[in-house]
């Protein structure tokens, strides 16, 4: 199955301003692909793949999920890369940590 490294692909959709933090990301363990946490930036990533990725830095401790609908070329314009993946989740920052009836209760209004 022909594919791209996971660090080129992350750069390549602007989830990481460069090549070197997108390495990072990767050496931190907080990817995983398809289920399995990913620690090596040459792991190769193909269409179909799914990928949770951390999201809204921090404070947030959030993730996002994406399906990879294709392989970038290069880096384009935001919208470009935008066009290679389809996001999976609701488009709410999901918690990593957190009991389910909290995370269930968090669009309803509270007194």
């Amino acid at each position: 199955m022909p594919g791209i490294r996971i660090d080129k692909l992350l750069w390549f959709l602007r989830w990481a301003k460069t090549r070197t933090l997108a390495q990072d990301l990767v050496g931190m363990g907080h990817i995983r692909r398809n289920g399995s946490r990913v620690e090596r930036s040459s792991v190769a990533v193909g269409v179909g793949d799914i990928l949770v990725l951390p999201w809204g830095g921090e404070e947030a401790g959030g993730v996002r999920v994406i399906e990879i609908l294709s392989l970038p070329q290069r880096r384009g314009p935001p919208t470009e890369a935008q066009s290679h993946y389809r996001v999976l989740d609701d488009s709410r920052v999901l918690p990593i940590a957190g009991s389910p009836t909290k995370i269930a209760n968090q669009g309803e209004a509270h007194p």
